[in-house]
């Protein structure tokens, strides 16, 4: 049985991945508004690596003998009028999941819960190529974002991106 703060901060953390989703498929609605496909696609991958996430931490509470709950998703309420700025809450919001994880591993490490700390190092790992790839998507937008054909090929460019089912490891060990 995992320590009870620690269980409690993964529940948290599974909502947390939850309304990720939830936001990220936001800001594909508002990229599919704005009729640049590619970057919604992105956003679509981003959502469905959220579900992952969450559906991870929830294998590994139930199979640590945690009774998992589920809490309302939050409505998205951020209202943005330009690509730039959709791109920035995305960087944004990583930030505060990686946060979020590193609490729940601090937290499970003062508990010397070994078993969740390692759990939480794929996690540690992704929010680091998450945040990453949030901040080269804003670099190429200040570089080709004012330009309508570098825009284009951008959007092409993000339209391509694939889908890699995120894999935390044997929970249950």
């Amino acid at each position: 049985m995992l320590d009870k703060k620690v269980a409690s901060l993964l529940n948290e953390q599974l909502n947390k991945e939850f309304y990720s989703a939830y936001l990220y498929l936001d800001f594909a609605n508002w990229f599919e508004d704005a009729g640049l496909t590619g970057f919604a696609h992105w956003y679509e991958v981003q959502a469905k690596e959220e579900l992952d996430h969450a559906l991870a931490i929830r294998t590994y509470l139930c199979d640590s003998g945690c009774r998992v709950r589920l809490d309302a998703v939050a409505r998205p309420d951020k209202v943005f009028d330009e690509a730039a700025a959709v791109l920035e809450a995305g960087l944004a919001h990583e930030r505060y999941v990686s946060a979020s994880i590193n609490e729940v591993y601090a937290v499970a490490a003062e508990a010397k819960d070994f078993k969740t700390m390692q759990f939480l190092d794929a996690f540690v790992k992704e929010q680091g190529e998450e945040e990453k790839n949030a901040e080269d998507l804003i670099k190429k937008m200040k570089l080709f974002g004012s330009d309508p054909r570098s825009l284009y090929l951008l959007d092409k460019d993000l339209a391509a991106r694939v889908y890699t089912p995120f894999v935390a490891g044997d929970a249950a060990n």
